[in-house]
Order: C-alpha cells, then sequence, then structure tokens
C-alpha cells in the first residue's frame, strides 16, 4: 500500500522514520479503535433540532483523523486529487452545496462508498475498480454528495439521536478494524453498527435513498456524464449479490439496490436523449495503478503483459502506464526503463506520466535526474500533490537536505496544515540536525493525525531543542500551549461522556 510521502517506495522508509521518534519522544501512540466512541466531539444537548454546519464538521474530521492514523485514509495523491477533481465537478453542477467536500480513497478491496458528517465521502478502492467507466463512478459520487446536501444525517440525527450517534462511532470503529485485519470481528461490529437503528429507521433510509438517487441523477445529468450510468451500476451490483449469499458487499448492505430502484433510474434516463460520453485519461490511469498495487508484484506484471499482448484494455496507455507502475513494485529497473519509453512515446502530457517518469529515475537511484524531472513539471503542474511531495524527497535522496526544507515550507504557505508536507520537513531538518524545527513539524505531523498526545511531545522537544532563535521559540511555546489545552479539553469530553 502507498505510503505517507511517496505511495510508491517502500512503506519502511517513512514507517522506520516516525517509529523511531516515537521511541525517542516516548509520545503516546493514537486512539485505539476500541477508544474511538470516547475521542468523538460533543453535539450540543438533546434539544438540538439539527447538527450545525461546524458541529457536522468537527465529526467529520475527527473520523477523518481516526482513518488517517489508523491507514483507513489512502494516502495517495493522484487518486486522491482525481476523486477531488471528478467529485467537485459533480458539486459545482448544481447550486444546492453549502459546505465544502473532500473525497479520498479508502484501501479496501471491499466495494463500498459512504459519507460522513461535513462534506468528507469516501470510497474504497474496490469501487473503483468495479466501475467500469468514469460515469458509474460519478453516479456513485453523485448519490454520496446528495446525502450531505440533503443533510440526511441531520434528519437521521433527529429521528434518533442516540441510536444514529453510537451508529457512527461503532462504524468508525468497524471501519478501522477491518483495515487491521479484524475480519469476522470487524463484520460483528459493522452489524452491531447497522443493528442500533435500523428497526426504527428503515422507512426513513429508504426515503434517503430515493432522494438521493432522484437528486443524485439531477447531478449527473447536470455534470454531462452518462445518464444511464447509475441504473448500469446499480444492476451490475444487483447481480453480483446473486451469487454472495450473505457475503454482500459493504455497499449493498448500507444502500441497498431494489427493483425499484433500479426501475426509477431507468425510466429517468429514458427521458434523456443518447449521448456519447468519453472517460478522462485520469480515470483509466488512476484504475491501471490501483490495479498495479493489488497481490504479487510478478503477478501483476503478468497480468498487464497479457493484457497488452491480447488487447484487453480499455485504454492502451493505461495498460503501459499499469505496467511500469508493476515492474517498479517487482524492483525490475531496467525493463521499467524500457517500457517508459514506450509510454513516453503514446501518451500525451500528463502529470502521472511525469510522476511515473522521476519514480523509475529515483528508485533505479538516481535521484538528481529525478530531482530534475519532478521540478521541470511542476513548473507545468504547480498543484499537483504527488510531485509536491516527490520533489523534496528526491531532493534528500540526493543529499540536499537545506532544497528540500525551503520547498517545505513554501509549499506549507500555500497547503496551508498540509500533513505529509510537515513530515517532509522534519525529516530535511533532522539531516540538517536543526532540532527545534524537526520537532515542530513532526508535532505538526502527529496533530494533523489527531495524535495530541504525540503532537505535545513532539513541541515538549522543540521547546527544549533551544537552536533557534527568539522568534521561533516564541511560536513554538504558543503552540504548545494552544495544543495542551486541545488535549486537556479532549480528555474532559472523554471523561465526561465515561461518566455518563
Amino acid at each position: 500500500m502507498p505510503t505517507t510521502l511517496n505511495r510508491r517506495r517502500p512503506r519502511a522508509i517513512v514507517a522506520a522514520y516516525v517509529a523511531t521518534m516515537l521511541v525517542l519522544t516516548s509520545a503516546l501512540p493514537p486512539l485505539a479503535p476500541q477508544a474511538y466512541a470516547q475521542a468523538l466531539p460533543e453535539l450540543g444537548d438533546s434539544s438540538q433540532v439539527l447538527l450545525s454546519p461546524a458541529q457536522e464538521r468537527k465529526l467529520g474530521e475527527t473520523v477523518i483523523r481516526q482513518l488517517r492514523a489508523q491507514g483507513g485514509y489512502m494516502n495517495d495523491p493522484e487518486v486522491n486529487d482525481y476523486l477531488n477533481e471528478l467529485g467537485q465537478r459533480l458539486v459545482a453542477a448544481s447550486k444546492d452545496a453549502k459546505t465544502d467536500f473532500e473525497f479520498f480513497a479508502v484501501p479496501d478491496n471491499q466495494i463500498n462508498a459512504f459519507a460522513l458528517p461535513g462534506g468528507y465521502i469516501g470510497v474504497n478502492t474496490g469501487l473503483i475498480l468495479l466501475a467500469q467507466n468514469e460515469s458509474e463512478l460519478a453516479s456513485v459520487l453523485a448519490h454520496e454528495i446528495t446525502h450531505v446536501t440533503q443533510n440526511h444525517m441531520s434528519r437521521m440525527f433527529v429521528k434518533q439521536q442516540e441510536s444514529i450517534w453510537m451508529g457512527l462511532a461503532a462504524m468508525a470503529v468497524a471501519i478501522l478494524a477491518a483495515r487491521a485485519g479484524g475480519g469476522q470481528g470487524a463484520s460483528a461490529a459493522m452489524a452491531s453498527a447497522q443493528a442500533l437503528s435500523i428497526q426504527n429507521q428503515l422507512n426513513f433510509t429508504r426515503e434517503n435513498e430515493f432522494e438521493a438517487d432522484r437528486i443524485g441523477f439531477q447531478r449527473l445529468a447536470a455534470a454531462n456524464f452518462d445518464v444511464t450510468a447509475m441504473a448500469t451500476f446499480m444492476t451490475r451490483l444487483q447481480n453480483a449479490n446473486r451469487f454472495m449469499e450473505t457475503n454482500a458487499p459493504s455497499y449493498l448492505r448500507t444502500h441497498p439496490v431494489t427493483y425499484e430502484r433500479v426501475a426509477e433510474a431507468q425510466s429517468r434516463a429514458q427521458s434523456y436523449s443518447y449521448r456519447q460520453v468519453t472517460d478522462s485519461l485520469d480515470f483509466h490511469l488512476v484504475r491501471a495503478l490501483l490495479r498495479s498495487y493489488q497481490g504479487d508484484a510478478r503477478e501483476t506484471v503478468a497480468f498487464f503483459d497479457n493484457a497488452i499482448a491480447e488487447r484487453k484494455y480499455n485504454n492502451e496507455i493505461a495498460a503501459y502506464y499499469g505496467l511500469v507502475a508493476s515492474l517498479l513494485r517487482a524492483k525490475d529497473y531496467a525493463r521499467a526503463k524500457s517500457v517508459l519509453a514506450q509510454l513516453q512515446k503514446m501518451a500525451p502530457p500528463h502529470p502521472m506520466v511525469e510522476a511515473m517518469t522521476g519514480h523509475v529515475l529515483l528508485d533505479s537511484g538516481d535521484p538528481v535526474a529525478a530531482a530534475n524531472v519532478f521540478a521541470a513539471a511542476l513548473v507545468r503542474y504547480p498543484n499537483k500533490m504527488q510531485l509536491v511531495y516527490d520533489y523534496p524527497e528526491a531532493l534528500l535522496q540526493a543529499r540536499r537536505p537545506a532544497e528540500a526544507a525551503a520547498f517545505a515550507e513554501t509549499q506549507l504557505k500555500r497547503f496551508t496544515g498540509d500533513g505529509p508536507l510537515h513530515l517532509v520537513a522534519a525529516r530535511s531538518y533532522a539531516e540538517l540536525n536543526k532540532q527545534l524545527k524537526q520537532h515542530q513539524h513532526l508535532g505538526e505531523y502527529y496533530a494533523w493525525q489527531g495524535n495530541l498526545r504525540g503532537a505535545v511531545a513532539q513541541f515538549e522537544l522543540a521547546v527544549m531543542a533551544n537552536d533557534s532563535d527568539f522568534y521561533d521559540a516564541s511560536v513554538v511555546e504558543l503552540r504548545l500551549r494552544n495544543l495542551r489545552r486541545d488535549l486537556a479539553e479532549q480528555q474532559r469530553d472523554a471523561a465526561g461522556r465515561n461518566s455518563g
């Protein structure tokens, strides 16, 4: 699976660094899944009719931080960039969105997608791979966006506050347990989460699903996607479920597909004239990238070799791209360079191809050439986060930590609070032996993860470093006071819920 900084390089690089710092600082680890419910924010008293936008956002941020800390959030900038571009196209197509949306991938082969409070929408990699075209994937996102814009979670909370509250907490525990290899325990946790509210809310949930279908369809059409895709994807899920007996995809358990829903989607599509919609190259490249992550690396190489030899692909460029990615996983750098040369001849200018070119050089031991490739690509694609993370990584490997630190600091002014950039900066300052800056940025990385105890421990070390000027020391001390306050508030909230 991808790393925080560089998803084509071994996870051990970043993991070993963070683990070492944890040992050195004796910082406490993130909250365990079973303690998750105790970390949820207060939502107000029972007389409140709806969750406020600020409360929804706070709850969503809490879940996201736990997912990051426990590996349930896919730290792959290219996949997440694509999902956000696709999702924002759908959001912009209608004028009903009153919240900011963030779309992210979940590294899980199960077929699922879900909306969290505050506009966070997760999509399992298994669902992305199941979608046969971009419009099918867009139809799922349109449905989930509508759950948010129609305040379905707030309305569910009004229906049965305690059940929904505990259901959200149990659902988060189940997601984390599944990512940790929970097996049957994760399934049981998920079942318990659903059982808390299903009895009194089944009809209400059906109403939500039909409303999300209807408005989601309008959103899909307004964004100029294939309007038949919603019914087509529902039918595929429904047919697949016939052969799965009780082991139905997660998406079907939380979004039950009925013949009535399929029929209504088909009926809506018939009122539109047929229009052929071409999938973007990004869609095919992202699916090829995700496919390259699956199973044994050499088996994945064989999969793409066979697809190319027999012309069994939807997009030839993506097939060659997936083969290069798989060869990198297999550490066959010589052949990766050869196939990359073929890919470059057929592909149009594209940031994912540029990033792959840099990775082939980086992984084969030429960080200087890789840094040059990433630097040139950033001129053309300055907002592509994969390149933003890759360039300082190449600089570090080229033993140019001062340049890496300066670049990370500049980018943090553009992407305020970006966790992976803080980790890049921490690694760079560690190479420069600048302890205050090292611990400051590592503390910000932990705070981004939601690990406030680890963040406080790092800032305490930063305060004791005494290797910077008065201004930097004052900034660190102020941040430490704020983090201690936030941690104390979190602990009081947890104690209050326990006593209640």
